[in-house]
């Protein structure tokens, strides 16, 4: 079972990172069949808590750009398929980590701790020069 919370080496790196401007959060999906808590398939209580904390990213002045499904591996592993993927935007880093530090988030993440096996969550920035 993978983690569905950083642990707190992550959530330092995270905190240390320069804070120079909006950070987008690439979000790859895998949902439980059943969602543990019993209310429906893990895609219905992930939707719960999206439907919470897309309230909460759009108080911090964050968005959510995209969210799709995932449909192929097309380069890596195909046995680490996903079902959806979304890019989240906040204003900062800080907005990101204040939100995941409330009683609120806490309350709305029980719905994505029922609905996940498994995710990554990779914190990007944009980039300032060509590749």
């Amino acid at each position: 079972m993978s983690a569905i919370r950083p642990n707190m080496d992550q959530v330092k790196e995270l905190m240390s990172a320069p804070d120079t401007g909006p950070v987008v959060m690439l979000n790859l999906l895998k949902f439980k069949e059943r969602a543990s808590d019993g209310a429906g398939a893990g895609s219905e209580a992930y939707a719960r808590y999206g439907d919470s904390v897309t309230k909460m990213v759009e108080q911090r002045g964050g968005k959510v750009l995209w969210s799709g499904k995932a449909e192929q591996v097309l380069i890596g592993d195909a046995a680490q398929d996903w079902d959806a993927v979304a890019l989240v935007e906040y204003p900062s880093r800080k907005a990101f980590i204040e939100m995941t530090s409330t009683k609120e988030y806490d309350a709305a993440h029980e719905h994505r701790a029922a609905g996940l096996e498994r995710t990554i969550v990779v914190a990007c920035s944009e980039r300032t020069r060509a590749l």
